[in-house]
């Protein structure tokens, strides 16, 4: 039987990449995976990792290259190249792109073409500015067709009370519910 073919897209929120590392991982052993970076992750180092050391991870976990160009991205709604895309993390500028459709970065473009063909994005957000700024993007992607969220809370509501973050344990399971139209509930968690 053929394995059902995801696609991990990074934004940057640097902080999670761990924990969507971990993610990657897990989905590995169920999931022909292939990532992608926006051309601001694959190329930032930050205070939680050098970009280099993120991609060779990425790159040795699925044994493909990461996409992170917008033409590279652009061929995965006409080559079919995924069944769901998950953006993990996406950062409430990526979640903005979205809602707008703007198309200026390979995670944008991946999602734009992947959306072409019908299929499940997923939408594991990490963003200090959730319940403010970003709100208005997650209610119009929570309302929008073929758009799933990973559940999420706040990660820190004494230092950070505008802050959400996916549970990004729970990709896996929102994938599998994401393939059958259906949004893993409850969304808002503790």
């Amino acid at each position: 039987m053929e394995r059902v073919k995801l696609g991990l897209a990074l934004c940057g929120s640097y902080c999670t990449y761990d924990k969507v590392l971990a993610a990657a991982e897990r989905l590995s052993a169920d999931y022909e995976l292939t990532a992608l970076m926006s051309e601001t992750a694959a190329a930032t180092d930050s205070r939680f990792g050098e970009a280099r050391r993120f991609i060779e991870s990425l790159e040795h976990l699925t044994g493909r290259a990461v996409i992170r160009t917008i033409t590279g991205a652009e061929r995965v709604g006409p080559e079919r190249l995924f069944d769901a895309l998950v953006i993990a993390p996406c950062t409430g500028n990526t979640l903005s792109k979205l809602a707008h459709g703007i198309t200026d970065t390979a995670v944008t473009m991946a999602a734009k073409s992947h959306l072409r063909n019908g299929k499940p994005v997923v939408i594991a957000l990490s963003t200090n500015d959730a319940l403010s700024g970003s709100a208005p993007a997650i209610a119009e992607l929570l309302n929008r067709r073929n758009y799933y969220f990973v559940p999420f809370g706040q990660d820190d509501p004494e230092g950070k009370p505008t802050s959400l973050q996916a549970d990004f344990s729970q990709i896996a399971d929102t994938v599998e519910a994401a393939l059958r139209g259906e949004q893993l509930q409850p969304i808002l968690r503790k």
